[in-house]
């Protein structure tokens, strides 16, 4: 069993000895959106929502919670922790490189993301009759770049942050930025114009979510930028990460 292995074993039980962080990445979203299946008339088709039920086109703006906190808050904290208790630099004399250790955390949290994903559309479509998405390609593209630009973001936190409750301080400042502009706090079609527009373009993309699932599909520029938010965040990250 190579050395890599055996980290990413450790880092996954690890991981899952924080159980308050899993369940609110896995099932916040799914248990919101639940409770809003709970009302009838949130299932209701209407004029004001082109004929769809709010429920339908709320859906998307839930999407973005698990990626938010898993990239914002859980990765960075538990970064720039190693690199304050000297785990990074002890792990620098090892076999496994400290550069292993970013993979796996990304990793690890990548996928909590893409189970929380797949909890709450399942739910949606088989438990609320929830149309899936019109445009399933788009929509995989939007998940990726979307990811992409949100992790890039938690990266230039982890290499910036000088302490671990810095880290989680700025962590939760962008995490309730992008959900304001996600429509998470406020539904979208409550919030001013030009909020939604910028919202169009701040990570993870939620407008273009909304466009994949229920829209025409998510507009070239919305994904253009996105995945020039998740290159330049990343490259950037790299370059100033401290080890020690």
């Amino acid at each position: 069993m190579s050395a890599t292995t055996v980290l990413a074993r450790t880092e996954a039980r690890l991981f899952l000895r924080e159980p308050g962080n899993v369940l609110l990445a896995l099932l916040l979203p799914t248990a919101l959106l639940v409770g809003l299946g709970a009302v009838p008339a949130l299932r209701e088709p209407a004029a004001r929502f082109g004929g769809q039920a709010f429920l339908t086109v709320f859906t998307p703006s839930l999407l973005g919670w698990s990626l938010a906190f898993l990239a914002l808050q859980t990765m960075p904290a538990g970064l720039v922790a190693y690199r304050e208790k000297g785990i990074l630099r002890r792990l620098a004399i090892t076999p496994v490189r400290p550069a292993v250790v970013l993979q796996v955390q990304l990793a690890l949290n990548v996928a909590t993301a893409v189970l929380g994903m797949l909890l709450m559309v399942t739910v949606a479509v088989a438990g609320f009759g929830i149309e899936p998405p019109r445009h399933p390609v788009a929509f995989a593209v939007t998940f990726v770049v979307g990811t992409a630009s949100m992790f890039g973001l938690g990266l230039l936190i982890a290499a910036r942050a000088p302490r671990a409750k810095a880290a989680a301080g700025v962590g939760t400042i962008a995490l309730l930025v992008t959900q304001f502009f996600g429509g998470l706090y406020l539904p979208r079609f409550l919030l001013p114009e030009v909020v939604v527009r910028i919202g169009e373009f701040v990570p993870p993309g939620i407008g273009a979510f909304q466009s994949a699932w229920t829209g025409d599909g998510a507009a070239p520029v919305q994904l253009a930028v996105l995945a020039g938010i998740a290159v330049v965040a990343t490259v950037a990250a790299v370059r100033l990460f401290r080890w020690e």
